[in-house]
């Protein structure tokens, strides 16, 4: 993987991740554009505990464009987009409309072909393996940003989950706290850790559900199965067998295995619904320790980095043909999930559309 960094006309970074080390890239972002203003800020809910991102200014966004004026595409005569080379195989920039900047954070865009009309899952193998080299490096570059305590990588898929771009990419959120997700997470592993004398929670449910009927695919370094209590029609979560804390800590053997297994579930999820369907949108969700101190879940067992297991939460609000899965009353209002399909019967689905 070559690495190349560079400026967009407004300043912000791009940076482009080649698969050939002899690439050259030179290419001058040629748009007049201004600087870029933001206006995001952070405020606490004091009651719940959580933190609320306030981007007013992300109202102006790019919304739905035409495909021939798809600001990921590469830039192509005087069609000029985010990126200013004619071609690449996977690039990073600072979102134009950011929902966390400056002091309350850092977001990136993370395009994963040049190719418009392909998606994660018709990526091969070494273009899903740079991808993962990109995540890693970037939440080793933003860890390091004294405002970022969590670095959270993740994609949305299709136009009901809400994507306005059609280009495959996905994002990357730099946050200035622990997110409400992995705090629960931590919080739990600290109880169960005090209640066992030590035992690791991540590791005990990793165990319970490779016993279990709801394993998608296992391979020597994934695990890949429908939880136990899945919030989603269809959810599958990712597991490392080895228990790290972020992607930095994957070895080289888990990460050569990645793309075939990671890719697999991907096509599989474009299978559920049967043919002539359309693409099943997802959400793809990167879990990893945030890098701030963890003082906060300390009891008579206090828990480290170490403690958390790297995995990665795939998931899709439609629940059959035609029909898609709304955060209603008790999910939106109360945060208490009705999952319309049981578990066993998803896992039963994901494996009866296994690759040939």
């Amino acid at each position: 993987m070559k690495k190349t960094s560079t400026r967009l006309a407004d300043g912000r970074e791009l940076i482009y991740y080649d698969l050939r080390d002899d690439t050259v890239r030179d290419a001058v972002d040629r748009r007049p554009l201004d600087r870029t203003v933001t206006t995001s800020e952070v405020r606490r809910d004091v009651l719940l505990g959580d933190s609320v991102a306030i981007a007013s200014h992300r109202q102006g966004r790019t919304y739905h464009p035409p495909a021939d004026e798809c600001p990921l595409c590469p830039s192509q005569g005087d069609r000029l987009s985010e990126i200013p080379d004619s071609s690449y195989d996977a690039v990073v920039f600072e979102n134009r409309f950011p929902s966390l900047a400056g002091d309350s954070g850092r977001c990136e865009v993370v395009c994963f072909t040049s190719d418009h009309n392909a998606s994660f899952a018709d990526l091969t193998e070494e273009q899903a393996r740079l991808v993962l080299e990109a995540w890693t490096d970037r939440t080793s570059e933003l860890s390091h940003l004294p405002s970022v305590e969590q670095v959270f990588c993740f994609e949305n898929r299709g136009a009901e989950i809400g994507v306005t771009l059609g280009h495959p990419h996905g994002q990357i959120y730099a946050y200035p706290f622990t997110t409400p997700r992995t705090a629960l997470m931590l919080r739990s592993v600290a109880t169960h850790k005090e209640a066992t004398g030590g035992e690791n929670l991540f590791d005990a449910v990793l165990e319970r559900e490779l016993a279990d009927e709801r394993v998608i695919l296992e391979s020597e370094h994934w695990a890949a199965f429908v939880p136990y209590a899945a919030h989603w029609p269809y959810e599958v979560h990712l597991y490392p067998k080895r228990r790290v804390p972020d992607l930095l800590g994957l070895d080289e053997d888990a990460r050569s295995e990645f793309p075939q297994v990671y890719l697999e579930l991907l096509r599989r999820f474009d299978r559920i619904f049967g043919e002539g369907e359309p693409p099943t949108p997802y959400i793809a969700a990167w879990h990893q320790a945030p890098f701030g101190a963890l003082e906060e879940f300390d009891g008579d067992a206090a828990v480290s980095r170490d403690d958390f297991a790297l995995h990665l939460e795939l998931f899709t609000i439609r629940r059959t043909s035609g029909k898609l899965k709304f955060l209603a009353g008790s999910e939106s209002g109360m945060n208490v999930f009705i999952n319309d399909i049981r578990p066993e019967a998803a896992a039963e689905r994901l494996r009866e559309v296994a690759s040939s």
